[in-house]
Parts: C-alpha cells; structure tokens; sequence
C-alpha cells in the first residue's frame, strides 16, 4: 500500500486586504485557500496558525474528518475562526485536485455548466457615478450589476442625516434611473447593507419593485432571523442573504422561515467548499438559488467557480472586478477570464486551478483595516 501524503507545513499570508493560506505536503503539492473574515483577517490568521499545529503530519486528503475536527474541537466559532476553517478546507481541497490531476468541481461529482453568470461591482459616491457604472457594466458586456446601493457609498467620515421622506423617495429614484440608464437588457442587484429597519425595508421594498430588482439583498441585519422573514412576507422581491452566516445551520434557519430566495454563502467563511457545498444542497431542496458570496481576491473567486460549476441551483456569481488591489495578475495564476457576454469560463485546471506567484507579499503588503464606522448627525452609530 502506498505511503499516505503528509501535511508538513501551513503558512497565513496577508496580502493587501486578504488572508490567504498555503498549505504544503511532503509530496510537493501545495494548496491555496483564503479566509473571508474581513474585519478580523489578524485574528482568523492567529486561528489558521493554530489549526496548522493539528494538520501538520496529516493526511490532507481526509478533509471531512479534518473539517469536523476543527470545527467541533473547542466548542467555540465565529467569523475569524469560521474564516480559518473555510481557508484550510479550500487548501485541501486545491490539494486532493492536484493530487488526483482533475479539478475540483469533478471531485464533487462533475460539472452541470460550462461557465458562470456573473454580476459586475458597480460602486459611486454621486448618484451620477453609479448611474454611470451601470451603463459601463452594459457596454462592457455584461447582463447583471450589483454591489448596487440605492442610498450612494458616502464617506463614512461625513455625519449622515436624512428625513424618512428624503431617504426613501431617494431611493426609490435612484433605482427607477438604473433601470432607465439600461432598460431590462442588465439585472439589478439592489445592495442594502443592512442599513434599514424592517418597516423601512418593506416600504423601499414595495417601492421598488416595478423596477424587477433581481434580488434585495440584506435590507435589514443578519442577527434576527425572524425580521428577514417579515420583509419576504411583505414584498414581492427576492431576498439575497446569508454574508455574514457562518454556518450550515443558520442556512437552514433562514430557509425554514422561507426568509430568503437566494442565498449567499461566502465559501471563504462558511466552512469553505466542504461547507458551501451542503448549504447549496439545502437551497436546491427548497428551490432557492445560490449567489455566492465574494468580495475578495482571485483565489475565493477561483473557490466559488467550483461551486457554482456542480450544483444545479447556481444564479449568479459575485465578481470583484474593479477592486483590483493589487493587480491581480501580480498575485496569481491562472486568473478565471470574463468573455465578454456576463460570464466566467470555468477552467479545467487541477485544484481550484491557481498557484500564488512567487513575490506576491512584497508586491502588496499587508493594509489591515481599521474599526472605523459611520455616525448618524446626533453622534449614535447606523449601519452602512
């Protein structure tokens, strides 16, 4: 029999805004992963040093029983530790793809899609910027936008301020001028931040609503599960959510109050594709699309691909385009391609289908993030 391949060394890297991970073997196979935590990136690599003292010397290749280990060991989880997980699960995976020379979606049993739909990030402090953003993600060939919010990306650093009428009727407008700005020839993904009430979510809900929004993505915070579900019982648009769940469970939670349409795992925070796997599994059960989450580099971009490649309920793919820091060809290879018509080709690389390139930390060295917040006009704190 074989001598089992061994895990001999795991290593965090910050790079710009992300936490990567690369895992290497005795077999000289290494797997990349990346860690979703965001806020708490200096955390959840303290968590990937600490998960990485139990894999070194084991088999990569039994990822369930690695997955249930680390996740069930100390009783306790959340973001920076669910962010740890997810990063050393999609390592292994890159790795059982590397070693078996396929990738990884035909580990999981094949592919059901050629290439990936995808949405372009559209981003504006003026409402001309974003208005302009949608005409320039049409132009550019592709049929879906998101990242697409009705109320402006301010500066956090300006004191916000706006009557009840103001704020609605402002962003009902808004979303009738994306709509003209490129007819139904482009989706839109209207992106709530959590920033409103419940009442105020059903009212901008039902505002909004002959403009056929794709999907009305977290218009009210992921802490209640209850409040999401009074929204979906009041209009008549999707819900996308699921961001900031971190795991299956509360996947399920949000599903049995028939409080989401599309969820959104984050397959760098929901336990990786081990994770983002079963929860895609629980939506098709119930009819419900996937849209994963991803706000981060090339290499939880290449993580999603294999989701959205073997599942049936794949929507729409998330795609940072436009947050190119650093280049991305600095980073990685093997980037996925757009080809001009709203898709990713999905690559049929081993792996996830990328390897971090040499130099990569010296070109864009770590930039940790702040705890920095927005403020209402009378000092109190709000979501943005």
């Amino acid at each position: 029999m074989p001598k089992a391949m061994k895990i001999t060394r795991v290593t965090p890297l910050m790079v710009d805004r992300y936490l990567l991970v690369t895992v290497e073997t005795d077999a000289g196979i290494t797997g990349l992963g990346e860690s979703g935590a965001w806020g708490f990136l200096e955390a959840s690599g303290a968590a990937i040093e600490k998960f990485g003292r139990y894999l070194v010397g084991q088999d990569p290749l039994k990822i369930e029983h690695h997955w249930q280990y680390m996740y069930r060991f100390s009783h306790f989880r959340g973001a920076a530790i669910m962010g740890a997980l997810s990063a050393l699960d999609i390592a292994l995976w890159d790795i059982a793809g590397k070693h078996f020379k396929t990738p990884v979606y035909q580990l999981l049993g094949g592919k059901v899609r050629e290439k990936a739909r995808v949405y372009y990030h559209v981003f504006g402090e003026t409402r001309d910027e974003l208005v302009n953003g949608v005409k320039d993600a049409k132009k550019r060939g592709f049929t879906a936008v998101g990242h697409l919010t009705p109320f402006l990306d301010e500066d956090r650093a300006v004191p916000y301020f706006k009557t009840h009428a103001q704020k609605m009727a402002e962003a009902i407008d808004a979303v009738r001028l994306y709509r003209e700005a490129v007819g139904n020839e482009v989706d839109l993904c209207i992106e709530i931040h959590r920033r409103l009430t419940p009442a105020e979510a059903v009212q901008l809900g039902l505002g909004i609503e002959k403009y056929t929004p794709f999907f009305f993505e977290d218009p009210v915070t992921p802490d209640n599960f209850d409040e999401m579900a009074y929204v979906a019982d009041k209009i008549n648009i999707p819900i996308a959510t699921g961001e900031r769940y971190t795991s299956l469970w509360e996947f399920e939670m949000a599903l049995s109050r028939n409080a989401v349409q599309y969820v959104r795992p984050d397959v760098c925070l929901v336990g990786g594709i081990s994770g983002a796997k079963k929860i895609a599994a629980l939506a098709e059960a119930r009819h419900v699309g996937v849209v994963p989450h991803n706000p981060l580099s090339p290499v939880s971009t290449a993580a999603c691909l294999q989701i959205a490649a073997c599942i049936p309920n794949f929507a729409l793919q998330e795609y940072p385009i436009g947050e190119d820091r650093p280049p991305k060809s600095d980073m990685v290879t093997g980037i996925a391609e757009h080809d001009g018509k709203g898709y990713l080709v999905i690559s049929d690389r081993p792996g996830i289908g990328m390897d971090l390139k040499p130099g990569a930390l010296t070109k864009a060295p770590m930039k940790p993030r702040e705890v920095t917040t927005r403020l209402h006009a009378d000092g109190s704190v709000i979501d943005q």
